[in-house]
């Protein structure tokens, strides 16, 4: 009797949800966001940008004025846990916080 040879085939995989999700690039940074509200006096948030991130006046007050006119302000960037960290102090001070990766 002879051999029979049989070729292989492709097996189509059926779509997930996880083919949809995002998944985060290792090497792109997590960067902290500070929004606008309007609620903290500008004098406040350099406050808070002096005391927390150990920013001079006046990078304090240059990224306090991006806050106010452009509506959100990168004020810090690393890993996501340091970004977490940052996002907590910022909520702790009473400011609107979030993180996301800087994809710039």
């Amino acid at each position: 009797m002879g051999q029979v040879s049989v070729a292989p085939t492709e097996i189509e995989r059926p779509e997930s949800a996880e083919d949809h999700l995002v998944v985060p690039e290792p090497d792109v940074p997590w960067v902290t966001l500070v929004h606008n509200d309007p609620v903290n006096l500008m004098s406040y948030v350099t406050y808070v940008f002096q005391a927390y991130f150990g920013y001079s006046k006046d990078k304090a007050h240059k990224l306090m004025l991006d806050v106010h006119q452009k509506g959100r302000a990168v004020v810090s960037s690393g890993s996501r846990e340091e970004m977490e960290r940052d996002v907590q102090a910022m909520h702790g001070y009473g400011l609107w916080a979030t993180l996301t990766q800087d994809r710039t």
